[in-house]
């Protein structure tokens, strides 16, 4: 027993090395003067972080990505959510079409995506072409697997049917039992999902690219245009996409933790 527990905690250690020595590469690199030719850096500046934030274009991309992942991450809950509840409670012959469906964005590429967008959207009568919601079209494909998986295991983890049927004879609408009833108990689901879609969507460049380019940049586009000349400023710009990633997803679980811990408070009196 004893050597299992240190065998998993050997394993345990050699899989967070491995996934935290690029960040801290990352990192160093993006504040070293030179790193090419030994071990450590050379020496160390915040030159490359002051050159690419110092731009107009660092706060107007990050506002576009943080606009198009929030978009994003609210039509899914709203699309997902009452879609997968809807799918367990009345028509649980769906449910293999509906995970068929979640499957197919994993098998598309981001250039087959964006194209057929464009030849669809451009033949029906909605302005959205060149448009932000596009995008935000475009971004709920591919991230509706990250939102449903979530949400679905929720949902299959509680007895929604009697929780459903208990509403219902309290006289409860459905929209009434979904709001108040299920969606308090499957609000870890919808976070993970939420998370998962923000993360998804924040760093999404192919789409962004292929669908509005310079009319619309975004954090990734301009990240991209650093890595053609200095891999140092790339560098401080990826490391300044996973800290307001992280920051954002640690937000938002405080954020839930806090109404949790309130809702027991008032419920204990």
């Amino acid at each position: 027993m004893k050597n299992r527990g240190i065998m998993r905690g050997t394993m345990l250690g050699i899989f967070l090395f491995y996934m935290i020595i690029p960040l801290v590469a990352t990192i160093i690199f993006s504040v070293s003067t030179r790193w090419d030719h030994t071990i450590l850096p050379e020496g160390l500046t915040m030159e490359w972080w002051q050159a690419v934030t110092s731009r107009r274009a660092f706060g107007m991309t990050l506002k576009n990505s943080m606009i198009v992942a929030f978009w994003t991450v609210l039509f899914s809950v709203l699309l997902v959510t009452p879609t997968a509840y809807w799918a367990h409670m009345r028509v649980p012959k769906a449910k293999p079409w509906i995970e068929l469906m979640t499957i197919l964005p994993f098998g598309i590429p981001g250039v087959i995506l964006a194209l057929a967008l464009i030849r669809f959207y451009s033949s029906v009568p909605l302005p959205i072409i060149n448009t932000p919601a596009i995008l935000v079209a475009a971004c709920m494909v591919i991230s509706l697997p990250f939102m449903y998986r979530p949400v679905n295991n929720a949902l299959e983890a509680i007895d929604i049917r009697s929780l459903s049927e208990a509403g219902l004879s309290l006289g409860a609408g459905w929209g009434q039992i979904l709001v108040y009833v299920i969606i308090p108990n499957i609000i870890p689901g919808i976070i993970n999902g939420a998370l998962l879609v923000f993360s998804t969507v924040f760093a999404e460049f192919t789409l962004s690219n292929l669908l509005l380019g310079s009319r619309f940049k975004t954090f990734p586009i301009y990240l991209v245009e650093f890595t053609r000349f200095d891999g140092r400023q790339a560098s401080a710009l990826a490391v300044i996409s996973f800290t307001v990633a992280w920051l954002t997803s640690l937000a938002l679980l405080r954020l839930v933790r806090g109404r949790t811990h309130l809702e027991e408070a008032v419920g204990a009196r």
